[in-house]
């Protein structure tokens, strides 16, 4: 059986982890720069040229015309163009799952962070000077979390939570797919929103996510809820979000993304007592990120060579 040539265009970043266990009837092209990924993606099959910089992966994905499989360790890629990637058919898997367990790690941080005020008794600890009261009372227990997303993170946040005896509702495309009465569809959520304590935001960047918690929603939540977005900015309106936090309507929020990042130093948010800003940090907490993404990419170099499905599929279509 003769096996054809592969032609891949790799980021030198992942060289180490990649390059011992690869075939070796492939034509493998690393590349360090911007400059050398242009380069390296011409007449290239197969791709992976994660970047710091969006719009360097733009400029690479529009100079890759004979891409056929883009793989990406982001799970996120509204930023590139879907145009591009359905008009030339282009398969795409993304990174979706891979930092999940650390952004659902830090979900649980945030969340009793605020609870209990842990960032003022880190301040008084840098005053040296001794609290005797704690600056947090709230107790996850008993409380109620409203989820909205369902995928891999979502799917290991639930769990998480329920741990620490949050009753967690979650928000699904389709309502009652699997649930029961913790299980809510797109439109029933909005009006249930002064039920709860806590709104974790962990859905997909899409024209239908935009904006999403407006000046309606934070209206509707309770005085002291507290929003947690680990999504993408852009699900909120900022604005709205500044006026609700500076006039006291909601408890707080925390933020590890918002619009646009990095935040500018003098924007409102930074200052804003009750406001955290992580600074984009969740997927980012962990050591593991690059093997578990070298892992999927050889299992699915090798499915992709025997002519089998690869995973998980990133569909431009729909934005996830």
């Amino acid at each position: 059986m003769t096996t054809r040539l592969t032609t891949l265009a790799i980021s030198g970043l992942i060289r180490p982890l990649l390059e011992p266990r690869l075939p070796d009837d492939l034509d493998v092209r690393w590349f360090m720069t911007h400059e050398e990924a242009l380069e390296a993606v011409k007449g290239a099959e197969i791709g992976w040229f994660d970047s710091n910089n969006p719009q360097d992966m733009v400029k690479t994905l529009n100079a890759a015309t004979d891409l056929k499989w883009l793989n990406s360790i982001y799970a996120g890629l509204d930023f590139l163009p879907m145009d591009v990637l359905i008009e030339r058919g282009i398969t795409v898997t993304n990174g979706a799952g891979i930092n999940a367990i650390t952004i659902a790690e830090y979900v649980v941080m945030g969340m009793l962070n605020i609870a209990k005020g842990y960032r003022e008794v880190v301040r008084a600890q840098d005053r040296h000077e001794w609290l005797l009261d704690s600056p947090g009372k709230r107790e996850l227990a008993g409380s109620k979390a409203l989820l909205l997303g369902y995928g891999a993170i979502g799917k290991l946040i639930e769990p998480r939570l329920a741990a620490f005896d949050v009753a967690v509702s979650v928000v699904r495309r389709s309502a009652r797919v699997s649930g029961g009465e913790n299980t809510l569809g797109p439109d029933e959520w909005r009006a249930r929103l002064g039920e709860f304590d806590w709104i974790i935001l962990a859905v997909p960047a899409t024209p239908e996510t935009e904006g999403m918690i407006g000046a309606d929603e934070l209206s509707a939540m309770k005085s002291d809820a507290v929003l947690v977005n680990i999504a993408r900015g852009s699900v909120i309106d900022q604005g709205a979000l500044v006026e609700a936090l500076e006039s006291k309507r909601i408890g707080g929020a925390f933020l590890d993304v918002t619009t646009p990042e990095p935040l500018p130093s003098d924007h409102k948010l930074w200052s804003l007592s009750n406001a955290h800003i992580t600074m984009h940090l969740s997927g980012r907490a962990q050591e593991k990120m690059f093997y578990r993404s070298a892992e999927r990419f050889l299992e699915n170099l090798a499915k992709y060579r025997a002519g089998q499905p690869i995973g998980p599929v990133f569909d431009p279509r729909l934005g996830y």
